[in-house]
């Protein structure tokens, strides 16, 4: 059976050195005591010390008030301002020793203190192994380092390596925050500290969990494994792995990055993530992914990059997706080049190309904005080259074209329909059981349209407007179809894994 590597390496350090050394025997000088004498109800081979008591083992020097001295086993029990000077930097102070000069050990108790340059542990009971150079403290002890104070149940401390490794309850308390977690390392040379399970790391402006990796409280950094999360007051970014800085407040988190905004119902999703508070903006990339999500539907839209802007209060304020936008929602689809939604009037605004699917309506403009109230679809406002198409048969198209629109949603669908500038329609008017009547063209300044279930119910002309009614054999061919007609029907979202479908070609909609 093969020896695990930690283990092997804790019998290296500490029970190796104790059995070479162990070979080694040295004496336990008295340098200094003002009362020497042997008392025989202590035992045969009991020396009793009393007075400015100083012992003297190897390079290790021992001071106490009194002590009772077994010479001939190399032990010794000490007494009252008992202090132990390992080297120049490391001291340990008690009550009481209890040390054995063969195994190097020191047993300490009461009002513990070793003191190794400026780093302090308090315990009341502490065992020092001086071959290995470890302390273990069993029960209860506080560490103050510079700025740091840290507390845990149980300790270890290696003083050649400056560490301490804690376990149970432990605390690491600095003015601007507090660690808790259950397992870690705490190197006072660099002011680092490794964690090895549940970790919660809590300021003034956020709170940081993870359940492996380092903080330098020097530096003010941290780097985090396994199920990071960073919170805020209404912002919580999660990931596999994640660095951050306090100082200027950025963060780089990777794997399966997920940041929730709870004010606005926002979820941003990515494999890649970077955030600077300071400046209060963000991105998520690589398979990025944005849900807007309600009591009744969400709206689910990807992009290559999704950014994120926050105020002085890093409140979230704008987000902007780039490049190749799409998203899906039960009763509405969309695709664009580039996207903006601004929190404060609950505005979605498409550039480039933009394409909205309602149902059976197309809607097709140079840009897009659409207003959202309550997380329902209140209106949208086409601007320049507005396009509205839906399918009546295979072959033919229902179409309304204009300057500019502007269409109103009923339980987020789109209800009515108003044309500003140069309106056109080709409409296919049909009875209420399906028979074509014929079909209408028309031009107009201005119309306003009326929908039922997504479906032309009406049409109302303003403005000096000329209309002709075609039967459908005498219809022209050239009249059907409306310039800048295109049907995109092809590029639409089918559902929210659809969003990451790229079509074959780039979406370049037609002059009108």
């Amino acid at each position: 059976m093969s020896i695990p590597r930690r283990l092997f390496s804790f019998f290296i350090l500490l029970v190796l050195p104790m059995f070479l050394h162990s070979q080694q025997k040295t004496v336990i000088h008295i340098e200094k005591a003002n009362l020497q004498k042997y008392d025989k109800a202590l035992g045969a081979d009991i020396e009793k010390l009393i007075g400015n008591v100083i012992l003297r083992q190897d390079s290790t020097w021992f001071y106490c008030d009194s002590a009772y001295l077994n010479d001939k086993l190399r032990n010794f029990d000490a007494f009252g301002n008992v202090h132990i000077k390992v080297s120049d930097t490391l001291n340990i102070y008690g009550d009481k020793l209890k040390y054995n000069g063969e195994k190097r050990e020191a047993e300490l108790f009461d009002h513990v203190r070793l003191v190794d340059d400026t780093t302090v542990l308090s315990t009341e009971y502490l065992i020092y192994y001086r071959l290995s150079r470890m302390a273990i403290y069993p029960n209860q002890g506080t560490i103050t380092s510079g700025e740091n104070l840290l507390k845990s149940k149980k300790g270890y401390y290696y003083s050649d390596r400056k560490e301490f490794y804690f376990s149970k309850d432990v605390e690491l308390i600095n003015p601007d925050y507090t660690t808790y977690t259950d397992t870690m390392m705490y190197n006072t040379r660099t002011e680092t500290a490794w964690f090895y399970s549940p970790t919660l790391i809590r300021g003034d402006e956020n709170t940081i969990y993870a359940e492996h990796g380092w903080y330098n409280t020097a530096m003010d950094v941290a780097q985090l494994e396994k199920n990071t999360q960073l919170t805020t007051n209404d912002q919580l970014v999660e990931s596999d792995w994640m660095y951050y800085d306090r100082n200027t407040g950025f963060g780089d988190a990777r794997g399966n990055v997920v940041i929730t905004d709870t004010t606005h119902k926002l979820i941003i999703k990515g494999e890649k993530g970077k955030i600077w508070e300071e400046e209060g903006r963000s991105f998520v990339t690589d398979k990025s992914m944005a849900v807007s999500y309600d009591n009744n539907d969400s709206l689910f839209m990807h992009a290559d990059t999704l950014f994120m802007f926050f105020d002085q209060d890093r409140q979230a304020k704008q987000m902007k997706a780039y490049y190749g936008v799409r998203f899906f929602r039960a009763d509405m689809q969309g695709s664009c080049d580039s996207l903006v939604y601004h929190m404060s009037d609950s505005t979605m605004r498409m550039y480039q190309s933009p394409v909205i699917w309602s149902s059976k309506n197309q809607l097709t403009a140079d840009s897009i904005f659409i207003v959202i109230t309550g997380q329902a679809l209140d209106s949208l406002v086409m601007h320049s080259s507005a396009f509205i198409a839906s399918r009546d048969t295979m072959e033919n198209f229902n179409q309304i074209k204009g300057k500019s629109m502007v269409g109103y949603f009923v339980e987020n669908e789109l209800n009515k329909i108003f044309v500003d500038g140069n309106a056109q329609t080709v409409y296919w008017v049909r009875e209420d059981d399906g028979q074509l009547v014929g079909i209408n063209l028309a031009k107009s300044s201005t119309m306003a349209i009326r929908l039922e279930e997504n479906n032309i119910r009406g049409i109302s002309y303003f403005s000096n407007p000329t209309e002709v009614m075609y039967p459908e054999k005498e219809l022209p061919k050239e009249e059907s179809v409306l310039k800048g007609f295109v049907w995109l029907e092809e590029i639409r979202p089918r559902d929210k894994e659809d969003i990451f479908r790229r079509p074959e070609k780039t979406l370049t909609l037609p002059a009108p």
